[in-house]
């Protein structure tokens, strides 16, 4: 048979519904839909947890209970390279301010360097913050009617404010809740902490802050001991690991299955006709061309079908990588759609004219 006629027969066999292609498309829109999308939301779970453990500076660690080179506590994240470390400050705690108009009510104050102050006020490595005055946390700003640009009269004199922080209260230090922050030089004298943020966490983070002790003949780093800022989260945390680790990744040997067994009913349903036709005259090369063209129709808009809704749900719910969470989420469909044109074709080379009569009534 020609090509054309091969072609044209299939179209026929769809149109009519004789190759049963709306219910296969669906069994293969809906498997592909369900398996990929619980992998999608596994893997969309997984962000939101990283999210919300960076949002709350679960990823940051601090050393304390030494003298801290600031300079050096600054310079940590400029040569992390790839590591994730992407902030890193030093601080000190500075003497109390009495804001002028509240006599008998004391504000704790802090010196911090630029790493830190960045740190602390945006989150972000690769933002600008003004040094140029202090900083006043969310809720000092609400007490004292403050913003951005406004003048603070205190018992060490009128500041200005260069902007206003939050810091919520999610199991994090809780310091800064209620603090002025005063930006200094990392070259003026010694510091009491050094925080640093890197994601994904590493082991060596705790031997780099190590690093920022000054020393005092050999006590200073025993005294010294790394804690992680927030505490409220899990610090045996591994991203990785629970990546890795998660039940869904076997999702695409589950489609595996379902497309063997998808592809295979798809055929034995009408091994009579088949049957028949090679009976007549049909030449099997021509009829696994046939069921190839037949299968590829149903089984290629199921797979486009379930690709676009898997799209859909990770462009929607996906608060940071929404084509890694598609890249993993369309592997199974992907296997269904392979396994199924493979089981067809094998199937349909098991058909043999011989077994026309059996076929007939067995029916």
């Amino acid at each position: 048979m020609k090509f054309r006629s091969l072609l044209s027969e299939a179209m026929r066999n769809i149109s009519c519904g004789t190759a049963g292609a709306a219910a296969l498309m669906l069994a293969v829109l809906f498997g592909g839909t369900l398996l990929g999308g619980w992998e999608a939301w596994s893997v969309i779970e997984l962000e939101g947890e990283a999210e919300s453990r960076i949002a709350a500076n679960a990823d940051v660690k601090t050393v304390l209970g030494s003298p801290i080179d600031g300079v050096a506590c600054d310079r940590l994240s400029r040569g992390a390279g790839d590591s994730g470390l992407s902030q890193s400050g030093a601080m000190r705690a500075g003497q109390q301010v009495t804001p002028l108009s509240t006599p008998g009510r004391d504000i704790a104050s802090y010196e911090v360097t630029a790493g830190m102050l960045g740190l602390l006020v945006t989150g972000d490595a690769n933002a600008t913050v003004d040094a140029s005055g202090v900083w006043v946390s969310n809720d000092v700003a609400q007490d004292f009617g403050l913003v951005q640009g406004s003048r603070f009269e205190t018992d060490r004199g009128v500041v200005r404010v260069a902007g206003v922080f939050d810091w919520p209260n999610d199991g994090r230090d809780t310091r800064f809740t209620y603090a002025i922050i005063t930006p200094v030089a990392a070259l003026g004298g010694t510091f009491e902490e050094c925080w640093a943020k890197q994601w994904p966490a590493s082991d060596q983070l705790d031997m780099l802050l190590y690093s920022t002790v000054i020393s005092d003949g050999g006590s200073s780093q025993s005294m010294a001991g790394v804690t992680q800022l927030n505490k409220g989260f899990d610090s045996h945390y591994d991203a990785q690991s629970s990546y890795a680790l998660r039940m869904t990744r076997w999702m695409p040997f589950v489609g595996v299955g379902l497309g063997l067994l998808i592809g295979v009913i798809s055929v034995r349903r009408r091994r009579l006709e088949y049957a028949g036709a090679l009976h007549v005259g049909q030449t099997k090369g021509a009829q696994l061309l046939g069921i190839m063209m037949e299968t590829l129709v149903w089984n290629g808009g199921g797979l486009i079908c379930s690709t676009a809704l898997l799209t859909a749900l990770a462009m929607r719910w996906s608060p940071g990588s929404p084509e890694l969470v598609l890249l993993a989420a369309v592997r199974t469909p992907l296997a269904i759609f392979a396994v199924v044109m493979l089981a067809s074709l094998t199937t349909g080379l098991t058909i043999r004219e011989s077994q026309l009569f059996r076929y007939f009534k067995n029916r």
